[in-house]
């Protein structure tokens, strides 16, 4: 497995609506392995294709629970409700932290490694996790959706 480098902000792949996959090979279950431990060796909850460099719809999340590593390719929110306002990060803006507005629960399908679909509903942290991703793989950036960033210090991952 390969760390990457991880792209920060101002990059533009970031805002980039990323591309449809449509091979299911070696070559994708690689970039997924390498995408978890980039991740995770970043210290991450989530890591999106674009972060990498690479304009496709590929997400990665891990917030630790009971789902563990959820490899989301093109995925789609097909339900959402409820709201919730909490604090975010991103690996491409390191140490800026803000609270965003999101849904507190979505159901989201998604295909697998192989190409197969599959929904997943969430609420809570990992619904907040999983939108994030998503947004990446549409261009769009929490530094959009932000109501109010953290002074330095005040909030600690």
């Amino acid at each position: 497995m390969a760390i990457l480098p991880i792209v920060t902000y101002p990059a533009p792949i970031l805002e980039t609506a990323c591309q449809l996959v449509t091979v299911f090979d070696r070559k994708l279950t690689k970039l997924l392995n390498d995408m978890y431990d980039t991740m995770l060796a970043a210290d991450g909850v989530g890591l999106a294709a674009p972060q990498i460099g690479i304009a496709q719809q590929i997400a990665i999340v891990d917030i630790g629970d009971r789902h563990g590593r959820i490899e989301l390719i093109n995925p789609v929110i097909v339900e959402q409700g409820g709201e919730q306002i909490g604090p975010e990060g991103c690996l491409s803006f390191p140490g800026l932290f803000g609270e965003v507005k999101r849904f507190q629960y979505v159901k989201v399908r998604a295909q697998n490694r192989r190409g197969r679909p599959f929904e997943i509903e969430a609420t809570g942290f990992l619904a907040r996790a999983l939108q994030h991703e998503i947004d990446h793989l549409h261009g769009i950036l929490f530094t959009s959706k932000v109501i109010r960033y953290y002074e330095e210090g005040e909030f600690e991952q």
